[in-house]
C-alpha cells in the first residue's frame, strides 16, 4: 500500500507556523539561510508538504 503525502494550503502553513502572515511566508521562501520548504503549484494555488513544513520547525526549535 503506497502512503500518501499530506499537501496542505498556503492558510494552513501560515497557522501552523504561528499565525504569522502571507508576506512573512513569502519572505522566508526567499531567504537562503531558512531553507524554508518550496511549495508545489497546482494551477495557480500553492501547497506544501505537511511533513516538510513540520520538519522545517523542529529544526528552527531545535536551532533556539
Amino acid at each position: 500500500m503506497i502512503e500518501q503525502e499530506k499537501h496542505i494550503t498556503a492558510a494552513v502553513v501560515r497557522e501552523i507556523c504561528g499565525a504569522v502572515s502571507d508576506m512573512t511566508i513569502w519572505r522566508w521562501q526567499n531567504d537562503p539561510t531558512l531553507n524554508f520548504p518550496k511549495p508545489i503549484y497546482i494551477g495557480r494555488r500553492r501547497y506544501w508538504r505537511e511533513a516538510d513544513v513540520i520538519a522545517w520547525l523542529n529544526a528552527q526549535a531545535e536551532a533556539a
